[in-house]
């Protein structure tokens, strides 16, 4: 076991990212620590800051949430150091992943954002992702922000239908 709590959580962290092959939210990996109450949430934000800072993960941020993927020094880092983490404590990570895997992943594949545009609307990003790859992305022009916040919040539930819908409707052979 390591002396220093704050470098075993990063090292959590890392092993986390590693796991799961996507990225996490903040929410996610907060969700963890918190819940096995491995430390307090403003000692997992700083090792979360200080694993960004040294580019061991890197993160994208957007309107509802951040996401976290690992980057390559922070595996090779990993690869270095992994092996100080206790095997109750990577138990207990590798069961937490197994239980929660489907839905977090589920959690950050769908994803939708807004932004005011130029001429004083909003703009509604839209998108499904896997791994790193996009099924689909759409970007639709709205009037207000009351709107935008709720296209948002909707695309959650009605992602899978839209997407189904959209590909019914294009990969119809015409008669």
């Amino acid at each position: 076991m390591l002396s220093e709590p704050l470098t075993l959580y990063k090292l959590m962290i890392l092993y986390m990212l590693k796991r799961v092959k996507f990225p996490l939210t903040n929410s996610q990996i907060s969700e963890f620590f918190l819940s096995k109450e491995y430390t307090t949430y403003f000692t997992l934000q700083q090792a979360l800051a200080e694993l960004t800072d040294a580019h061991l993960i890197q993160v994208e941020t957007t309107q509802n949430s951040t996401l976290y993927e690992l980057t390559r020094e922070g595996e090779d880092t990993l690869g270095f150091f992994g092996k100080k983490i206790s095997d109750p404590i990577i138990q207990d990570m590798d069961e937490y992943l197994k239980e929660n895997k489907v839905r977090m992943r589920d959690e950050v594949s769908t994803l939708a954002d807004y932004y005011r545009s130029t001429n004083q609307d909003y703009i509604v990003h839209c998108e499904i992702r896997e791994g790193r790859s996009s099924l689909i992305e759409m970007q639709l022009s709205v009037p207000d922000e009351k709107q935008a916040e709720l296209m948002c919040s909707n695309w959650q539930q009605s992602s899978q239908a839209i997407y189904s819908f959209v590909m019914k409707e294009l990969m119809q052979e015409e008669d």
